[in-house]
């Protein structure tokens, strides 16, 4: 079976082509930083009609790449939300219209289910059960997964997701946008000792999150410096960046000790985080757990994962609406397969 994967929710499109034999076949993206760069962020309208230029020739490149055509394609998975309203409905708009042309069924896949899959396209892949760290630009979450559309969530922000914090604290710094990965990169010049940050609800005794009072304390701390200088700066990055890792690091193992499980998967774009990825590799070494990882390439907004998930829903015949057995997410807006 081979599923077409459409990926618009916020300031990428992503187009790829998953087989549910061979694998991944081909994946494009486009991103839009360069556009959005001028406006400190994202702009919706010009995200939807950007989307509206790349959806087709991206299309086109997949299908170039893997020597495959229209003909070829079994379904076609869309990324349904959540995410900017009119940028999605692009998405919606191309899968549907393509879906019908061609007499193909179409799948409409929750975008956070498409970033809890992706580390089901590394090499080795994890196995069922496991615990899931979902953290993002707008989601932190922890949940224990025990199969396809099977997700509870143990624990979530309950303010600010870790993403979301590294971009404000990015901007409150003066660094710019995009401000999470140059707040990551400044980080490693920095001296994390030289500041004392808080680490929120680090002995809550639950699972959740807070980062909203870490970014305060990152605009408090930058407000009483006498000079804001290039190592000071850093220095803060680096404070900042060890208190979020040694928070989410430590939540982690908490859930892998209150399930039992002995598997963890990072998924989203702070994955790609090199001192998570460091702390929790050695945290597993020392407590003998496995961890994963989706791709560096793939931990971002990408077609791969709606492709891929599109593909595990069709096969194992599960609805959208099923994704969250928790109340915390309404999805009954979302049409099934």
């Amino acid at each position: 079976m081979l599923v077409l994967g459409i990926e618009s929710s916020c300031d990428e499109t992503g187009i790829a082509l998953y087989d549910t034999d061979a694998g991944l076949l081909a994946h494009q993206i486009h991103s839009q930083i360069a556009m959005h760069t001028e406006y400190g962020g994202v702009v919706p309208e010009l995200a939807s009609r950007d989307h509206i230029r790349r959806a087709l020739p991206l299309t086109s490149a997949c299908l170039a790449e893997s020597g495959k055509t229209l003909a070829d394609i079994d379904a076609v998975a869309y990324t349904a939300g959540p995410g900017l309203a009119g940028a999605l409905l692009v998405g919606a708009s191309v899968a549907n219209a393509l879906a019908f042309s061609l007499g193909k069924p179409v799948v409409a896949v929750h975008h956070l289910e498409g970033h809890l899959l992706s580390p089901l396209l590394a090499d080795p892949a994890p196995q069922f059960p496991f615990i899931a760290l979902l953290v993002s630009g707008g989601h932190t979450q922890l949940m224990a997964v025990r199969g396809i559309g099977q997700y509870e969530i143990l624990g979530e922000t309950v303010d600010d997701a870790a993403g979301e914090a590294f971009d404000k604290s990015a901007k409150l710094l003066g660094l710019g946008y995009p401000g999470g990965p140059a707040l990551s990169k400044l980080a490693e010049l920095g001296d994390a000792k030289r500041f004392n940050l808080p680490r929120p609800m680090l002995h809550s005794g639950n699972l959740d999150f807070s980062f909203s009072g870490l970014k305060t304390a990152v605009l408090q701390l930058a407000n009483k410096q006498d000079e804001l200088d290039p190592q000071t700066q850093a220095d803060i990055c680096a404070a900042f960046q060890e208190a979020v890792v040694e928070v989410l690091s430590k939540k982690c193992l908490a859930a892998l000790k209150q399930t039992g499980m002995n598997r963890l998967v990072i998924a989203g774009g702070v994955g790609a985080n090199k001192q998570l990825r460091a702390g929790l590799d050695a945290a597993a070494k020392k407590r003998r757990f496995e961890v994963f990882y989706p791709p560096l390439e793939l931990c971002t907004d990408n077609g791969a994962m709606i492709a891929f998930a599109g593909a595990q829903r069709l096969k194992f015949a599960t609805p959208a609406g099923s994704y969250a057995v928790q109340p915390r997410w309404d999805l009954s807006s979302l049409p099934a397969v």
